[in-house]
């Protein structure tokens, strides 16, 4: 025994008393901790700006209302913007700064920034897909000073897949690189043509072969070339093992407010079987709806589902 230690046999009955009084209610505490780590749902919400086109296209919403709508209209206080909708300004910090201010203000948490339009991370010509490289870096500084995670990229590019993913990834190697520095991630989404591919765009990952880079499965992304659809459920169980965000899309809802085209039971158990359990973001995309009506009735399916399968 080393010196200085107190034998069992040597305590108090006062100390042995309290120990045990100490130890009983250690053990009381311990379930009712593992209860509320229980309690805890397993997935977030967050709104994506893209629900909102009609109104900010329109002009009768401003990407700089956003956080204010998505907090005070829908209790929503995580959001994904969308770089069309505030496109000329990436390096414009009183911009951000003011952007960043509304977030604070209405207790809102940016999430990514979902960037379209800044030229094919997958252009054969190598000019071009450096210039398009170039052009992502400011959304990564812009996504940073922001507190985003992450940057959403497409992956787009002209000939044969194989050769599509060997540049891709490289371009997606370049970027999170960069962006390791921010401490975001890059992450693709299916949003198209070869992209809507899940196994496609899995073997990307495994290309660029860097741990900034992930995934975003959206539920309703996939839509190949010549008009072919990829299986969603599969895509969706494809691209889970790298997924860093996910998106779910919806178009419309019946009268016992489930999802007309994809089945939301079944596409959140694929995503919680996957280990995810990060912010899931509601991406209303219909017509029939209003943009008000389509983001609510998203939400409700989304919390309900969410409670069964908990």
């Amino acid at each position: 025994m080393e010196s200085g230690s107190i034998r069992p046999e040597a305590w108090s009955r006062r100390e042995f008393t309290g120990w045990v009084t100490c130890a009983a209610a250690l053990a009381a505490f311990a379930p009712r901790a593992a209860a509320r780590e229980a309690a805890e749902p397993p997935f977030r919400i967050s709104l994506a700006e893209w629900s909102l086109n009609r109104a900010l296209f329109g002009g009768t919403l401003t990407n700089l209302d956003f956080p204010r709508v998505a907090a005070e209209e829908y209790d929503i206080h995580a959001v994904e913007y969308v770089n069309t909708f505030f496109k000329d300004k990436a390096t414009d910090f009183a911009y951000l700064r003011e952007l960043e201010k509304r977030c604070k203000d209405h207790g809102v948490e940016s999430r990514l920034i979902m960037i379209d339009a800044e030229g094919s991370l997958g252009d054969a010509d190598a000019s071009s897909r450096a210039q398009a490289i170039e052009n992502h870096l400011r959304w990564i500084a812009a996504a940073s000073f922001l507190g985003c995670m992450a940057i959403r990229v497409n992956a787009y590019g002209e000939g044969a897949p194989d050769e599509v993913a060997k540049r891709v990834a490289d371009s997606l190697h370049h970027l999170a690189t960069y962006a390791d520095a921010y401490k975001l991630d890059v992450i693709v989404e299916n949003h198209g043509g070869t992209s809507s591919d899940g196994a496609w765009l899995a073997g990307v990952m495994k290309l660029a072969a860097h741990p900034r880079v992930g995934t975003l499965p959206d539920f309703g992304n996939f839509h190949l070339a010549e008009g072919r659809d990829y299986d969603r459920y599969k895509g969706v169980g494809e691209m889970m093992p790298f997924a860093r965000a996910v998106s779910a899309k919806s178009y419309d809802f019946d009268e016992k407010g489930e999802e007309t085209a994809i089945d939301y039971h079944r596409m959140l158990k694929i995503v919680l079987d996957g280990g995810y359990r990060s912010f899931l973001g509601l991406e209303y995309e219909g017509s029939r709806l209003s943009e008000h009506d389509g983001i609510l009735a998203t939400k409700k399916l989304v919390l309900r589902v969410r409670e069964e399968l908990a």
